[in-house]
């Protein structure tokens, strides 16, 4: 077994060992069960095959965290932030177990917005306020990471025509910044362009997947493909392959970027579980998040 599977294979086992006994996850060892938590490793644990019974137990979990209205929330006493709702959509993916409770997911997710209003002429930020898309909290106007993972959701989930799907490429592609990337999602305000974040980047780039032209997102993706390399967080890093992976941009070193990234937990402690699982996951994909499902093999 070569150093980067042995990398992998513990990485697989450090974050079984943090199953609760009551089935899903917690974001740290001995902490309390989270919904994202336990959707990122269902995620990363699809291919080993002693997992299946572990997942099972997740998704079981999961779904009895979801409302009656489709959303999962963050947390019982914080319904309103029901942004895992579209993680869980990928967690209950291709398992006719839960189906209903995906399809339940799924409607949530169409019938939900952010806020949205008329641009006003004196408007001190530039994007256009009135697209509707999708909000971490139920409430608040729409951002970029929320409505990217919601598109995504609903592809996989067969929504890929639907006009929610058009009205979010529209919302991704108004807030792309004129020098490229994508930041949590305003482009400038008074007048003052705003810089990129690799996260907010990687995860539009995901969602816009087969529904721009390549050339509609070139000089976001020429950003990425010169900053990957310098991103040694998990999240950032591994939805940055993620997000070049979707346009067939995935820089050719990616398999040392994962490799030293998780091996930076032994200098600076375990990552969370989130972050865990999307490296163990971003090791098995060559293209975007989806492709998890399309049997994509190994770089």
């Amino acid at each position: 077994m070569g150093i980067y599977d042995q990398t992998i294979s513990s990485g697989i086992s450090q974050l079984k060992e943090r199953e609760l006994e009551s089935g899903g996850f917690a974001p740290r060892p001995r902490g309390p069960y989270r919904p994202e938590a336990t959707c990122w490793a269902i995620l990363a644990l699809l291919d080993d095959p002693g997992s299946q019974p572990l997942i099972q137990r997740a998704r079981s979990r999961l779904g009895a965290s979801q409302l009656p209205d489709g959303r999962v929330c963050l947390s019982p006493d914080h319904p309103e932030a029901y942004w895992p709702t579209s993680l869980a959509v990928f967690a209950w993916h291709r398992s006719p177990e839960f189906q209903k409770n995906q399809a339940l997911a799924v409607q949530f997710l169409l019938t939900s917005s952010g806020r949205h209003w008329p641009r006003r002429a004196d408007s001190p930020v530039a994007h256009d306020t009135s697209i509707t898309g999708w909000s971490w909290i139920a409430g608040t106007h729409a951002w970029v990471e929320p409505t990217g993972l919601a598109m995504m959701a609903l592809r996989i989930a067969g929504y890929g025509d639907h006009p929610r799907m058009r009205e979010g490429a529209r919302l991704l592609l108004d807030r792309q910044l004129p020098h490229g990337g994508w930041n949590y999602g305003n482009t400038a305000v008074f007048g003052q362009e705003l810089r990129p974040m690799p996260l907010s980047t990687a995860i539009a780039l995901n969602a816009l997947k087969s529904e721009t032209p390549r050339e509609t997102v070139q000089v976001s993706l020429a950003y990425l493909h010169q900053k990957v390399a310098t991103f040694k967080t998990p999240r950032s890093l591994g939805w940055s392959l993620l997000g070049l992976g979707a346009w067939q941009a995935r820089p050719l070193p990616a398999r040392d970027l994962i490799y030293q990234c998780l091996a930076n937990q032994e200098r600076f402690g375990d990552y969370d579980t989130s972050s865990l699982a999307l490296m163990l996951t971003t090791w098995r994909l060559r293209g975007g998040l989806e492709d998890i499902f399309a049997g994509t093999p190994r770089p």
